[in-house]
């Protein structure tokens, strides 16, 4: 085992929580308890949302339950289910695309979908877990495989586990695994008067 943690270099002080957060793909294997995972979705449950409709849903896969962590194993493109395997926990995120106190359409559920899992992942870096959230796989084939009905929408996966070490992954990965981390500055995106002008609250002195 020979985990490592991959500190944010900001611009600005935050969380240290949110400076150790990282997307590894090495997992060590370790079983994460069902009390690590209650918290997890835990932290999820209590995301923000529009309306407060919590369009969310969440399928999991553990140790516990090898049928459902395969079948969710099987929704991820090749690349991604070669290390993935190696995580303790797989989650499908899933939204609910209309509202329950109307029935229209819901345009944020997708956004609040990302806000659940950015709790999860938040929590699980707390908890001394990483969270690999992945686009890298099939919703159609989660539809199937999970029966899920209409009106719902397969999100992302997500590999959670514990850090390996990340000689357990092939060379490209190896690289990315390795590889320090990166960010576009602040005034690439934090604008101010006009579409892509910096904000001078984010300019450098």
């Amino acid at each position: 085992m020979n985990s490592q943690k991959k500190v944010a270099v900001t611009s600005a002080p935050i969380h240290d929580v949110l400076r150790n957060r990282w997307s590894p793909r090495a997992f060590d294997g370790r079983p994460v308890g069902p009390e690590k995972v209650r918290s997890l979705l835990e932290a999820a449950r209590w995301a923000s949302s529009s309306y407060n409709a919590q369009p969310w849903r969440f399928i999991v896969g553990t140790g516990d339950d090898p049928a459902t962590f395969k079948r969710i194993l099987d929704t991820l493109i090749e690349v991604n289910r070669s290390w993935a395997k190696n995580a303790s926990v797989l989650i499908l995120t899933v939204a609910k695309l209309k509202f329950d106190h109307n029935g229209e359409p819901n345009r944020h559920a997708l956004y609040d979908v990302g806000q659940a899992a950015a709790n999860l992942a938040t929590q699980a870096t707390d908890l001394g877990l990483g969270v690999h959230q992945m686009a890298g796989f099939s919703p159609e084939k989660a539809r199937e495989l999970f029966h899920i009905p209409d009106g719902y929408e397969a999100v992302s996966a997500l590999a959670v586990g514990y850090p390996g070490d990340p000689a357990s992954l092939p060379d490209p990965l190896r690289e990315r695994e390795l590889a320090p981390r990166e960010r576009k500055p602040l005034a690439a995106f934090v604008f101010s008067g006009d579409w892509g002008k910096p904000s001078p609250i984010v300019q450098q002195t």
